[in-house]
């Protein structure tokens, strides 16, 4: 069987020789940086709020987790769709999932925190502590007939089962892809892609069941007074938007880069990759939308409470979350979407500043969606926790990240920039807009 490499540039098809990023530094600093996240997460936390680090150390790692969900996404998508324009840009996705079991380690932390002390004030899912106070500070967690009526799935087994089993799932998935598209440089087999394709079609419902799983889980359960059918939808789209925005800053650094994706990368390439950033630009603010609409015109006191506490204090006045709501409106959504729109902006600098500009505002999304807690102080009055960062946020998500981008270097490193016995490899550098 001829290869694709047959037909291409021997550049092209010669191995990564060349510069090496330095990536050990990464995982140093990485290290470090959760290590001491760690410790306070463990021996700090104030009295008024013990949970908030907990809380903090979910957005840093969720963050990264939520790009890797994305990528995993859309490269199944690829792949159902036989998109040929998208195969030079596949590989820096493939290096991107070597990070995929590093971000369970990255999780393991808050997990330990569980194991140890399932009923800690530190642990934000208040429902673990069954003698906590419940939400609005009316009895125990245990008398709670919410709690008792979601006991089922709402328990400690449950969630460690559901907690490794989402990540199983990804880990699974994403090492799956990439090493069967290594697999096939080096054999030029091409039942690698037939089972990559096949593999895609059962891995896009797991991949969206463990999605659902995770933001109901980590993120929702915090109140677990609240409902929503559309929140596991939410995240999807999120996750979406932060995985084709790392993509389109990989594909801009790997185009500069010698030894990278310089003189590969086409203006077609960004083009289509803009397209695809404004249309999960405007799916989210519709599933964002279509969960407010919905939870508005039912006006159920167990729902709307949700949304009450991103906009009024307990004495009915704006609180701070009032604020990023706003801004996520017009800011994660106007700004991309009348920018996206424009055919000249999504090419060069003006794409790449789109795609910084939506991961800012996705780790702003994160923490809207995550901080905003009932909290019952010490004589049983209520309050909502405020918009604040604190050091563990910052440590978690750099640190994170460290380990993200030694993950990725170290495969960028080993391995050649493109698939390229892929057997559309030809038409993915020659695309047309």
């Amino acid at each position: 069987m001829s290869s694709s490499s047959d037909a291409i540039s021997p550049s092209l098809a010669a191995s990564n020789s060349g510069r090496k990023e330095p990536s050990t530094i990464f995982l140093i600093a990485g290290a470090v940086l959760l290590a001491i996240s760690t410790i306070l997460l463990f021996v700090t936390g104030s009295e008024a709020d013990p949970a908030r680090n907990f809380s903090g150390w979910i957005v840093g790692v969720s963050f990264w987790v939520s790009i890797i969900i994305g990528m995993l996404f859309i490269t199944m998508i690829w792949y159902l769709f036989d998109s040929g324009w998208s195969i030079v840009m596949r590989r820096q996705v493939e290096h991107a999932f070597a990070a995929t079991p590093w971000l369970l380690v990255c999780f393991l932390p808050i997990i330990a925190l569980v194991v140890l002390d399932p009923g800690s004030a530190k642990v934000a899912w208040t429902w673990l502590g069954h003698a906590k106070m419940s939400p609005g500070g009316h009895g125990s967690v245990e008398q709670d007939v919410l709690y008792q009526a979601k006991s089922g799935y709402l328990n400690y087994g449950a969630l460690l089962i559901r907690f490794f089993g989402v990540f199983a799932v990804w880990i699974v998935l994403t090492q799956c892809f990439r090493k069967w598209s290594l697999k096939m440089d080096e054999t030029g087999d091409h039942k690698y892609v037939h089972w990559a394709r096949k593999l895609s079609a059962a891995g896009i419902p797991l991949c969206a069941a463990a999605t659902t799983i995770a933001a109901i889980d980590w993120f929702k359960s915090m109140n677990y007074h609240w409902f929503s059918t559309m929140y596991g939808v939410w995240f999807f789209a999120a996750s979406m938007r932060a995985g084709l925005a790392a993509i389109v800053l990989a594909m801009f650094w790997q185009s500069r880069r010698d030894g990278g994706l310089k003189g590969i990368l086409k203006p077609a390439h960004a083009y289509l990759m803009g397209c695809i950033m404004l249309a999960f630009t405007i799916f989210w603010a519709y599933i964002s939308f279509s969960q407010f609409f919905l939870i508005y015109s039912a006006n159920i006191p167990e729902e709307t409470f949700w949304y009450n506490m991103r906009e009024l204090t307990e004495e009915g006045m704006k609180n701070s979350w009032f604020v990023i709501s706003r801004l996520l409106i017009y800011g994660y959504f106007f700004v991309p979407f009348l920018w996206l729109l424009f055919y000249t902006n999504k090419f060069g600098w003006r794409i790449i500043a789109a795609a910084s500009y939506i991961l800012v505002f996705h780790l702003i999304d994160l923490y809207w969606n995550i901080l905003p807690q009932e909290l019952v102080g010490e004589h049983h009055e209520i309050f909502t926790r405020g918009f604040s960062i604190m050091p563990v946020d910052i440590l978690t998500w750099l640190g994170t990240g460290c380990i993200f981008l030694w993950a990725y270097l170290k495969s960028s490193n080993q391995y050649r920039p493109i698939p390229i016995r892929d057997p559309r490899i030809l038409e993915s550098l020659n695309p047309n807009e």
